[in-house]
């Protein structure tokens, strides 16, 4: 583990969550697939990736630790074209045993996973984020009975990895509801943004209380979310924050009348070419 070292200017790594969208956003960049490309490309001391993904839910935490993991594609019904996109990054055996270590001693049970591959949460918006697939990336799966203080105290347990080179990175929605799914350019529905907009001056101010209590503090919060796996990243992400943080506002719009792709990034360094208007 020693042959793993700090950031080079001490500044722990970015966190991001960000709204993967319908798979469709590898070819499809929208309005956030540049900016994550802008992000992607002002990274410093980043040595490895963690994602947590809703697409990777198991009973009890599992740290993904294959060295070479396959691109999964694990959706059907889509353009052809998507299943030819592989995303070759390399895995990281050693920042999962360091994962492992850090879970367990925060008193989360955990172990490895030597044969898991990068589901479509984690490698879709990577497809923008670090195009080149030049930095390893491992996953760390969701509990299924996770709540979002769980998932938030999941985010508190990996923090200080940051301190090592790792980026993490809570990959789900802002918004999902895919039973209300409409065509791609369609207007986005009301619910939507009222949500989204809750949600992003909550983010904002730090409200993680009123954040982990969404289902009875926000509008529309179970319409948005009729089941909260695709919420619970982001709540990884709160939890992996710092005081010290900066967080900065990503703007995606809303596709398919319903699929907000509104993300935060929390820093040390903030880059305003990247924040959107409020």
């Amino acid at each position: 583990m020693n042959s793993l070292k700090t950031t080079s200017n001490n500044a722990p790594c970015p966190v991001l969550f960000v709204s993967h969208g319908a798979p469709t956003f590898a070819i499809e960049p929208g309005l956030l697939g540049p900016q994550l490309g802008t992000l992607g490309r002002s990274l410093e001391g980043v040595q490895a990736l963690l994602v947590v993904s809703p697409h990777w839910q198991t009973r009890s935490v599992r740290v993904m630790s294959n060295p070479s993991p396959q691109t999964v594609h694990d959706f059907g019904g889509f353009p052809s074209a998507l299943y030819q996109l592989h995303y070759p990054a390399k895995g990281s055996p050693d920042f999962a045993q360091m994962t492992l270590e850090q879970l367990n001693a925060a008193g989360i049970d955990a172990t490895l996973d030597e044969g898991r591959g990068l589901d479509h949460g984690a490698w879709v918006q990577l497809m923008h984020l670090t195009p080149q697939a030049d930095l390893p990336v491992f996953q760390v799966s969701l509990p299924l009975s996770y709540t979002t203080q769980d998932a938030f105290a999941l985010g508190q347990a990996i923090a200080p990895l940051r301190q090592r080179g790792v980026m993490i990175v809570g990959s789900g929605s802002m918004t999902h509801n895919l039973s209300e799914l409409q065509q791609p350019h369609a207007p986005a529905q009301v619910y939507a943004k009222a949500f989204s907009e809750w949600i992003k001056h909550a983010v904002l101010s730090r409200a993680d209380h009123a954040i982990q209590h969404y289902r009875v503090e926000a509008p529309w919060a179970e319409r948005a979310h009729p089941s909260e796996e695709h919420f619970l990243p982001l709540l990884v992400a709160m939890g992996a924050g710092e005081e010290q943080d900066q967080v900065e506002y990503l703007y995606g719009g809303i596709e398919y009348g319903v699929l907000s792709m509104d993300s935060f990034v929390w820093s040390h360094h903030a880059h305003e070419s990247r924040i959107s208007p409020l």
